[in-house]
């Protein structure tokens, strides 16, 4: 907490001073000291915030009027006055956030006013925390492991109003970037998509993405995903674009008219300033990969179509290079596969020319046979972070590993390093992409529970970012209970084998998807 006093609309804080080489007859001003509160004062909403503030020196206290008031930092520094008393007592409506809390006494004859602030943090219960997407008998359950309460809430959606159920759960996702940013979270289901506020998941009508369609369609994504200046989605087997460059963009009609997409789509995750990204797709009508680059179709970047196979993408990555520029590195392939069936594709951080492009794997398989491509995505301009437009950086064969052609398997690759993850019924192995030969090994075993959701959270605030590597684990029991486990990934450099979780929840119903909720402040 900190002391000023203000004249006349001039704020001189009492630790400053000036050298002054005038000749000046000065009186000593005998203003009050304000003390008796922290410099960090946290709370949560509906909670009651009181603080008596003690004075030293001064004047009696009915020579002053008093002002509390706090000015948000999230908000384009609004300003709320919570009281004039001198005692605050005051039951927090405030939102969630940062805000500067200002103790202001004014001294009623002279105007002179003595000032004190303070950091003010306000939390909701769900302001951080696990969000835990369940499926109960289908029907989308919603629930909240609480870092702040340390209390799990259950079916947090139920309660709000005029939300209609939605059936059949896919993912839960956070684009804090990407979006309105009162509400960042989006819930995807069979039944379709919606967002969800930012404070404790609130909802209303215009939050459906049929609001965020051009065409206004009632599109059904399996995921979204977000690179450059723009986000993409399936939705059945079209793929829909929607640009945020400056703008609130729409999506809008399908890029795909000519063949049916994979539900699936590969980006570059990592890179902070991507210009002109490309976006991968797998063509499952020709069985091939397929670039799309929409600011292609600028006139100020030829009007050229903005999609095409690999090879096309290159050519016309390399049209646009001066001739010391490369457009496609790596040689982990000679050519692009053709032929195979889709099976799995994640985008991760992982990138082994530090180039600031994430590996995008993508599982693929022909008969019994499954094969893993690593392919980076950069930048079509190389303005920003990427210096390539397209990176071949793995092959593997993983045929070889156990169970890997089982009905079900769960898969997941690791931004850490060159790792896979897969789970079959209730083991769960690893397979170091970088060994010769390719092998399973065991990692997590458990015994009568089936895995149900497998992943890497991909965590947004720095301070997060070691927290990427950690392994989540979703499992059924034999009675039907949902338990959520965190293995943490770093220290163990990605090895699982017999580690013991650092987190583990319970008395959920099947879980389906979990994604943590980060501070925003």
């Amino acid at each position: 907490m900190k002391n000023k006093i203000i004249y006349a609309g001039i704020s001189v804080l009492l630790s400053a001073c000036a050298p002054d080489l005038g000749n000046y007859d000065y009186t000593e001003l005998d203003g009050p000291v304000v003390t008796g509160w922290p410099e960090t004062v946290s709370i949560l909403t509906q909670q009651s915030l009181n603080i008596t503030p003690e004075t030293e020196g001064g004047m009696p206290e009915d020579s002053y009027t008093y002002e509390w008031k706090v000015i948000d930092r999230n908000n384009d520094n609004a300003e709320t006055v919570l009281s004039q008393e001198r005692n605050l007592r005051y039951t927090v409506t405030l939102s969630p956030g940062a805000y500067s809390l200002y103790f202001t006494m004014t001294e009623k004859e002279s105007g002179i006013m003595w000032q004190s602030v303070a950091e003010l943090i306000v939390s909701s219960s769900m302001s951080e925390g696990w969000m835990v997407l369940c499926s109960d008998g289908g029907r989308t359950v919603l629930d909240f492991v609480s870092m702040v309460t340390d209390e799990t809430y259950r079916d947090v959606l139920a309660a709000r109003q005029g939300m209609p159920q939605l059936n059949g759960p896919r993912r839960i996702q956070w684009l804090s970037t990407m979006t309105d940013a009162s509400s960042p979270y989006y819930l995807l289901t069979d039944d379709g998509a919606t967002r969800l506020g930012k404070d404790s998941f609130e909802w209303s009508e215009e939050y459906s993405i049929v609001y965020e369609s051009g065409a206004g369609i009632a599109l059904v994504p399996y995921s979204i995903v977000c690179s450059g200046f723009g986000k993409m989605l399936v939705s059945g087997t079209k793929a829909y674009y929607c640009e945020t460059m400056g703008i609130s963009g729409l999506y809008g009609s399908a890029v795909n008219r000519d063949f049916d997409a994979a539900p699936a789509v590969g980006a570059n995750v990592l890179a902070s300033q991507v210009y002109a990204a490309m976006y991968l797709l797998y063509d499952i009508t020709g069985k091939k990969f397929m670039g799309y680059c929409p600011l292609l179709e600028r006139p100020d970047l030829g009007s050229q179509e903005p999609l095409a196979d690999l090879d096309e993408m290159g050519k016309i990555a390399e049209g646009m290079a001066s001739s010391d520029e490369e457009s496609v590195v790596g040689d982990a392939f000679d050519s692009y596969p053709e032929g195979y069936d889709f099976v799995y594709m994640e985008n991760t951080r992982y990138d082994p020319g530090n180039a600031s492009m994430g590996v995008t794997y993508t599982i693929l398989a022909d008969g019994d046979r499954r094969y893993v491509y690593g392919i980076q995505c950069g930048d079509m301009l190389r303005y920003a972070d990427c210096p390539y437009v397209i990176g071949k950086a793995y092959y593997g064969d993983i045929s070889g590993c156990t169970d890997i052609c089982a009905e079900g398997n769960l898969f997941a690759f690791s931004s850490l390093g060159n790792f896979m993850y897969y789970a079959s019924g209730s083991t769960v192995y690893r397979v170091n992409l970088s060994d010769t030969p390719l092998t399973a090994e065991p990692q997590l075993e458990f015994g009568d529970e089936t895995v149900t959701c497998l992943k890497f959270n991909l965590y947004q605030n720095a301070e997060n970012n070691l927290k990427s590597y950690d392994l989540i684990v979703g499992c059924r029991t034999a009675d039907g209970e949902g338990i959520l486990r965190v293995y943490e990934g770093y220290d163990s450099a990605g090895n699982f084998a017999g580690a013991i979780p650092s987190e583990e929840y319970d008395g959920f119903s099947e879980i389906v998807d979990v994604t943590y909720k980060e501070r925003v402040y």
